[in-house]
């Protein structure tokens, strides 16, 4: 096994760490879609199984500090992983925060610039559709994501440069995120249904 694929974190720990720093439904749905993505990433773009739970604990946890101290983020999380000798986690999560200018050294790194915002955006899509994501086309994504008011926080600059990164298909990539995270529907509460809240 590749030593970089390697974790000692496990996800049952991560996950506590950011159920504790993040209390809100949306945000926590936001890094489980993201896990997701980047657990089927791994496969896709990144070295194959053995890498799976590395890329997904990258998108579980590359937001957990930002509810709690928004001006700090990312840098509580990216300390927590590097305490834990999480050096690879700490360094993806740390690069996807554009901001602070990380060279972009491996698909790891990428994967997440390219999954995160991008996975936000179809889940905004989703939610705006009376059939949730299940019929949602990467044609439709495209289309609103030339629009600057819909779901304008989400970043165009970077779901361009994270697909640049990958060398990828912005439309391809589309449709991968989709295909990723349909089986996951209900449980991101973007299959169509009426939230319960």
């Amino acid at each position: 096994m590749n030593e970089e694929t390697v974790t000692r974190l496990t996800r049952p720990e991560a996950e506590a760490q950011l159920f504790e720093w993040t209390q809100g439904d949306s945000l926590r749905r936001h890094a489980r879609a993201v896990e997701i993505a980047m657990r089927a990433a791994a496969v896709r773009y990144g070295p194959g199984e053995e890498a799976v739970e590395l890329f997904g604990l990258a998108g579980l946890l590359h937001d957990a500090d930002y509810e709690a101290w928004p001006e700090e983020h990312p840098a509580r999380v990216v300390a927590w992983l590097e305490g834990r000798g999480e050096a690879e986690l700490a360094y993806a999560i740390s690069a996807h925060y554009t901001q602070w200018g990380k060279e972009y050294r491996t698909v790891l790194d990428r994967a997440l610039l390219a999954c995160d915002e991008l996975t936000g955006f179809l889940m905004a899509c989703a939610l705006m559709r009376p059939e949730g994501i299940r019929t949602l086309a990467p044609k439709s994504v495209q289309k609103k994501l030339k629009s600057k008011t819909f779901a304008a926080g989400v970043d165009r600059a970077e779901v361009a440069a994270g697909v640049e990164l990958l060398g990828v298909d912005l439309d391809d990539h589309i449709g991968f995120l989709i295909g990723a995270l349909v089986p996951h529907a209900v449980e991101l509460g973007i299959d169509g249904s009426p939230d319960p809240a």
